[in-house]
């Protein structure tokens, strides 16, 4: 399973890749949305963890437009973020992201994230990539 990680600081991705990969996954990195998005065009993913702030397409713009996007609407969204904030929250829900998590955040927090999600969209019949 590959999993992309969109965050515009260094260390985040080097921590949650560290993460993924201990527990078996595959990742790519990306450092703001309009990064991801070009990726997203050439490289399939099962999964999107993405910051919610960050320059030039931060993670609700990202999310949106994944979202609105036919070919990619389907991958899953975790957001992982410093806004502990219940609006930020019900907005990320709101544009379609799957999961929520409040940094600092741990390997088995993320672990279990992506677990959840991934079971919610086997039990909606999604998940036909990959």
């Amino acid at each position: 399973m590959k999993i992309m990680i969109v965050d515009d600081c260094q260390t985040t991705r080097k921590l949650l890749g560290h993460y993924l990969r201990s527990r078996g996954y595959t990742v790519v990195f990306a450092e703001n949305g309009l990064d991801a998005l070009e990726k997203l065009g050439t490289d399939a993913v099962n999964l999107v963890m993405t910051d919610l702030n960050m320059p030039y397409m931060d993670g609700m713009e990202l999310t949106k437009t994944l979202r609105a996007d036919p070919n990619l609407s389907d991958i899953p969204i975790l957001m992982v973020t410093t806004e502990n904030d219940d609006t930020e929250r019900e907005k990320a829900y709101g544009n379609g992201v799957n999961g929520y998590l409040v940094k600092p955040v741990t390997g088995d927090a993320i672990a279990q994230n992506i677990k959840n999600i991934i079971k919610q969209f086997f039990a909606q019949g999604g998940m036909q990539h990959g």
